[in-house]
């Protein structure tokens, strides 16, 4: 399992700069936009975006890590289809072939022939990028490949990275909006249980380079598994001790007003933010606020799975609101129902087989859950 963390750093890094690739050449990148429709429609969003960028880093993941893990075979899920439609009308099936030419010649049928953009995506594709990390290369796990599945979100927070806005992280880390909320996330989970344990954070817009338009990423991973819970962010000590006791809740701008209504009412409680659900779970991870709270059923396993194995090693967890709010109700106070990732809803179609239905409450400290839920219960 060392060994599959080790590739999924490497894979999501080459992500990355496949991410970043396909923002260079903005005629390329529009031609590159489609939009989805049917069941793989998110119903949250008017307009909800399909990337070739999407497509590629979700099959170059899927291929690179079956090359070295072929157990793994038929449980890495992502969420696209890879099925892409060019500017003549044609489908495409998007694969990642064994050759960067024969890469090139399928890139170059979906883009109407541009082989130099098929090129330059094609060669981003199949570069050997090895990312070295330390503490990644002496984790002992016990658990094997076999036993695992993986979900991909191969660029979340999608409408952020086609609107491009170009806003730099303050100096206090929060970014509401604009491509630093684009990540490119990728969650292990236990095929018997469904418990999500090792999740890769890939922020691929994290700062731009001074000088050009380029940006800079960062990664943030985290294991736990058995007694083993291991992260690479250390969590940062509040600058201001009197923070500290005040309840910052990340929300979505578009939560219904009573949620918002409830949580302000609480003492000490800010409210704040952010787009993109993976990106406010990261939020969470940096200790940039204290909880995330989204009443819908509107995010996803693929949202999920990685940045709640990185809280997990981290102590905290991402848990269904409803399921928390009914023990609530029932009076088990303290008790979190943490997401699985492992079944999907029978009884639902498309993409919302897969969806977290009553809602999440991603945490650091599990104190913060009774806090939220007795404020929403009899609200919502």
């Amino acid at each position: 399992m060392a060994e599959l963390l080790r590739l999924l750093l490497s894979v999501a890094e080459k992500a990355a700069n496949v991410a970043r690739v396909c923002r260079q050449e903005a005629p390329l990148f529009e031609l590159l936009v489609q939009e989805k429709t049917g069941a793989d429609k998110n119903k949250k969003f008017v307009q909800d975006f399909k990337t070739l960028a999407d497509v590629v880093i979700q099959e170059m993941i899927r291929h690179d890590v079956c090359a070295q893990f072929p157990e793994l075979t038929g449980f890495i899920h992502g969420e696209e289809s890879n099925k892409f439609e060019n500017g003549l009308g044609e489908s495409v099936t998007v694969t990642v072939c064994a050759q960067e030419e024969d890469t090139t010649a399928l890139l170059a049928k979906v883009l109407d022939g541009d082989r130099t953009a098929a090129s330059l995506l094609s060669k981003a594709i199949h570069q050997d990028l090895q990312l070295r990390d330390e503490t990644a290369e002496s984790l002992q796990l016990s658990v094997s490949p076999a036993d695992v599945g993986i979900w991909i979100d191969p660029i979340d927070g999608t409408s952020q990275y086609i609107e491009g806005k170009e806003e730099e992280e303050p100096d206090e880390g929060f970014c509401p909006s604009g491509l630093p909320c684009a990540l490119v996330l990728i969650g292990v989970y236990l095929r018997a249980t469904g418990q999500p344990v090792m999740g890769v954070i890939n922020q691929p817009f994290n700062r731009k380079i001074s000088a050009g338009k380029g940006w800079k990423g960062q990664h943030i991973w985290g294991v736990s598994y058995g007694d083993v819970n291991v992260c690479s962010y250390t969590r940062r000590r509040p600058s201001n001790p009197q923070k500290s006791e005040c309840l910052s809740v990340l929300l979505s701008s578009s939560e219904r007003p009573a949620v918002k209504d409830a949580l302000a009412a609480l003492p000490n409680s800010s409210l704040m933010y952010a787009s993109g659900a993976g990106y406010k779970i990261l939020c969470v991870v940096q200790g940039l606020v204290d909880v995330y709270v989204l009443s819908e059923g509107s995010t996803f396993k693929w949202d999920s799975c990685a940045p709640h194995a990185v809280l997990r090693a981290l102590g905290g967890g991402v848990s269904d609101l409803s399921e928390c709010m009914r023990a609530h109700l029932n009076g088990h106070k303290g008790h979190t129902t943490e997401l699985t990732y492992h079944q999907p809803h029978n009884h639902s179609q498309g993409v919302e087989r897969w969806a977290n239905q009553g809602g999440i409450i991603a945490y650091l400290d599990s104190s913060v859950i009774d806090k939220v839920v007795a404020a929403l219960a009899g609200k919502i």
